[in-house]
C-alpha cells in the first residue's frame, strides 16, 4: 500500500507538465528528496498506482477529447480524424474479414491432373 505522500506525488505527476511544478517540487509538497521522488518512480507498486491514476484522470475527460476530435474532423475535413473516431468507437477497424462460400462439390483431383496432361500435350504438339 502506497503513503499518502506517493498519492500526492501522483496527483500532481499525472497532470498536464505535472501541474507547472518540477519533479524538485513535487518532491518538496510530498516532504521527501528528489531521489525518493524517483525511487517511487521505479517500483512497480508506484508506477501500477500512477497508470491507474491516469486512466482516471484521462477517462474522465474523454467525453470532451472526443467532441473536439469530432469538430476537427469536421471544421478541417479531416479524414485522418474521422477514422480515429470511428476507430475509438469500434465502427472501424483494420482488420480484413474474409468470408468463404462452402459447396456440396468437392475438387476432383485425379480429373485436374488428367486435364492438365491433356493441355500439356496440345502445347507439346505445336
Amino acid at each position: 500500500m502506497l503513503k499518502p505522500e506517493q498519492y500526492t506525488a501522483i496527483e500532481w505527476l499525472i497532470q498536464p507538465k505535472h501541474g507547472g511544478k518540477t519533479l524538485e517540487e513535487i518532491a518538496a509538497l510530498c516532504g521527501v528528496s528528489r531521489q525518493t521522488l524517483h525511487a517511487w518512480r521505479r517500483t512497480d507498486e508506484f508506477n501500477t498506482e500512477l497508470r491507474a491514476e491516469v486512466k482516471r484522470y484521462t477517462s474522465d475527460r474523454l467525453g470532451g477529447v472526443m467532441d473536439a476530435m469530432l469538430r476537427s474532423a469536421i471544421d478541417n475535413k479531416s479524414a485522418a480524424a474521422a477514422k480515429l473516431i470511428l476507430q475509438a468507437n469500434a465502427m472501424l477497424t483494420d482488420k480484413v474479414e474474409v468470408e468463404t462460400k462452402q459447396t456440396d462439390k468437392t475438387t476432383d483431383v485425379e480429373a485436374l491432373r488428367q486435364r492438365l496432361e491433356a493441355l500439356k500435350a496440345r502445347q507439346s504438339e505445336r
